[in-house]
């Protein structure tokens, strides 16, 4: 097929050799397959800010920081220059989550780079070469729909591990091949650390799991693995070892307010009196 104009530049700089056929076109980008020497990719190409449907930006965006102060304070006041910059951190955060994650032996897609908006990475099919499903067009039976959702348990969990929370996991964001699931869509990860809606974020990635698995294997339906998995993180006990149970018993406990402000009355009694035989001893000098 003609090459299209975002990706003229990858054809002229020799990173691909043809444009094969557009696989798809979503919210945030427009993904072709295509020939790089021997190998076939994928290549997605962005949309710009104006054209993505993905109304949630700010919220994905919050923590994430650029190296250089210049860009940092550009992001903020929303220059044109500070726009750029967004629209680059933007690319960039999927391209570090693919690299960080595939580290962590999750699987996703190997990313080979992103080079003027353009995330050149693996195209995940089957053994016969055909493209990989997305997830919401498999149906599995019971004993696979477990084993299955066991494996994006550990997923979701290494990757909190890595501190990356997808933030967009759903069946439409999953590729199963013949070896299980992959995680795909990226460019909304955020730092699990350092982004106050990661605990919700990770919550609705790993209900969604169980929504969906769970049609096939409604026993799923009764586990709260982002809850206890949420818990462990913050205890700094979740471990490439951790067992997940899917088990998390809710603390009830009420809160003892009126014990809560005598200890802080008698903390500030402390104090006062403290200050007063300070004052005192400063007199008597």
């Amino acid at each position: 097929m003609k090459i299209p104009k975002r990706l003229q530049p990858l054809y002229e700089d020799g990173l691909i050799d043809e444009v094969i056929s557009q696989l798809m076109s979503g919210k945030e980008a427009t993904v072709y397959v295509v020939a790089s020497g021997d190998d076939i990719l994928c290549a997605k190409v962005y949309k710009d800010a104006a054209q993505r449907s993905f109304k949630q930006a700010v919220q994905y965006q919050e923590g994430r920081k650029a190296k250089n102060s210049r860009r940092q304070r550009a992001m903020e006041k929303g220059s044109k220059y500070g726009k750029k910059q967004q629209e680059d951190a933007w690319h960039n955060a999927e391209v570090d989550a693919l690299y960080k994650l595939d580290a962590a032996d999750v699987r996703v897609p190997k990313p080979f780079g992103c080079f003027d908006g353009v995330l050149l990475m693996e195209l995940v099919s089957d053994d016969e070469g055909n493209v990989a499903p997305r997830l919401n067009d498999v149906a599995f039976d019971e004993a696979q729909a477990i084993e299955d959702h066991t494996t994006m348990m550990e997923y979701i969990k290494r990757m909190l591990i890595a501190g990356v929370v997808h933030g967009d996991l759903s069946e439409f964001n999953v590729l199963v091949d013949d070896y299980g699931p992959v995680i795909i869509d990226l460019p909304q990860a955020v730092d699990a650390a350092a982004n106050m809606h990661a605990k919700s974020m990770l919550e609705r990635d790993v209900n969604n799991m169980r929504a969906y698995y769970g049609q096939y294997a409604p026993q799923l339906l009764n586990t709260q693995y982002a809850k206890e998995m949420w818990a462990l993180y913050e205890d700094g006990e979740l471990k490439p070892d951790t067992e997940l149970t899917g088990l998390f018993a809710e603390d009830n406990t009420a809160a003892d307010v009126d014990s809560v402000l005598e200890e802080i009355k008698a903390a500030l009694q402390e104090e006062q009196e403290k200050q007063a035989r300070l004052k005192e001893d400063e007199e008597e000098l």
